[in-house]
């Protein structure tokens, strides 16, 4: 099977979450690792941005093809490029993040992030798969992506219409279950579409004390 990358979009580094990470009071074990060797990339998101980093992240390494010695998930940052999830970050690489807006236009966020893209592709080769999971809605850094990418740009049909929340579910569910999703080429695909009916609840399991 052909290789396959999955591109993990970023959470907010300057959110509540994120205040509350990074203040000087905070003695929780994530924010104290931060202060000292570092905390992974992947963990640190996953706090910022709740279930839909996590499903994410979850949801990528579940189903990647990695090149030897490449990684199969790499995670959109402000300023920094693309980072695999498992690379330590400190506190104050997530301030410098924080300083820099996810826009396109922001060369700041620009430059590293075209660079990383264009040495992707080129170690990729054109057979490999490039799934997007993040929104298509916005620009801010798919337009970078497509001029890249061009129609080897893919994202998860599912994603189309719904909020954060409701993939974060989705991707969650599919990992565990082992049920991969399926994907569309991003160019040429409307970006805005009509909400898609609300996930089921999970079946809750028994208890182990129930009456039979």
């Amino acid at each position: 099977m052909a290789p396959r990358v999955f591109l993990i979009s970023p959470a907010s580094c300057s959110g509540e979450r994120a205040r509350i990470l990074l203040r000087d009071a905070a003695r929780f074990d994530l924010a104290l690792r931060i202060r000292d060797a570092g905390a992974p990339l992947g963990e640190v998101f996953a706090f910022l941005s709740g279930l839909y980093f996590r499903g994410k992240l979850t949801y990528a390494r579940r189903f990647e093809r990695a090149l030897p010695d490449s990684a199969g998930a790499l995670v959109i940052t402000a300023r920094a490029g693309l980072r695999p999830p498992e690379e330590a970050v400190r506190i104050g690489d997530l301030r410098r993040f924080a300083e820099v807006d996810i826009d396109a236009r922001d060369l700041r966020f620009r430059r590293p992030f075209l660079r990383d893209a264009r040495a992707l592709a080129q170690r990729l080769g054109p057979e490999a798969e490039v799934v997007l999971l993040g929104s298509i809605a916005t620009g801010k850094y798919v337009d970078v992506l497509l001029d890249v990418f061009g129609p080897r740009l893919l994202f998860p049909r599912d994603f189309v219409g719904r909020g954060d929340m409701s993939r974060g579910g989705l991707l969650l569910r599919h990992a565990r279950a082992g049920r991969e999703l399926s994907y569309a080429p991003v160019l040429g695909t409307e970006r805005h579409g009509a909400r898609p009916p609300r996930l089921p609840k999970p079946r809750r399991r028994p208890r182990a004390d129930a009456v039979l």
